[in-house]
């Protein structure tokens, strides 16, 4: 039997590396991020519905997508971002589900689908359970200046766009505080792991 941990957290919480220690322990991850990069590859069905929606200028030289022209364009309008969002994560949900149906088969137990947007793209049908990683905003903010560069400001307002910690939370099997050191996190993560059984 396979186990499919939807893993979800939003910015500066460390789900990077609760992603991290997971696979130290033996799961398998699919990194929703790089799935997305892949769904943008050159004249797949998504690059041509991406081209139709929003024209020919978000196409680089190279012939792929030109994902800071395409994030220009849709951040900041709602309308946009939805409409990229209804091409995209369909897509994305066949490519992971066709990659969790692949581990099933090669009989692989723990499956970690590490996704930020679990929730907001519909993906939780692909998991078991769901577990969330949440850390206090001055810790998040703290996390995020050091690794993004980015104002105080700017993390806050990227914060307030995302679903909130109490959201989430309410949606979680299994919940992850990280406020603490990176042992303090390893230990949590080896006790939930644990109690998998695998």
């Amino acid at each position: 039997m396979t186990r499919v941990i939807g893993l979800t957290g939003g910015m500066g919480s460390g789900k990077s590396t609760v992603s991290q220690l997971l696979a130290e322990f033996g799961a398998v991850i699919i990194d929703a991020d790089k799935v997305g990069h892949e769904a943008y590859q050159p004249n797949t069905k998504t690059w041509q519905e991406l081209v139709a929606a929003f024209g020919q200028q978000i196409v680089a030289q190279d012939g792929a997508i030109d994902r800071k022209k395409l994030g220009a364009i849709v951040f900041g309008s709602p309308e946009q971002l939805t409409r990229l969002n209804r091409i995209v994560h369909p897509r994305m949900f066949e490519m992971m589900k066709e990659r969790i149906e692949q581990y099933r088969r090669q009989g692989v137990k723990v499956v970690v689908l590490d996704a930020a947007i679990l929730f907001e793209a519909n993906w939780t049908p692909l998991v078991n359970e769901i577990w969330v990683v949440v850390a206090s905003e001055p810790v998040v903010i703290t996390r995020a200046k050091a690794r993004t560069g980015l104002l105080e400001d700017q993390i806050r307002s990227r914060l307030r766009s995302q679903m909130s910690n109490e959201e989430r939370m309410k949606r979680a099997n299994a919940v992850i505080h990280n406020d603490g050191t990176f042992e303090d996190l390893r230990a949590k993560v080896r006790g939930l792991w644990g109690k998998l059984a695998v």
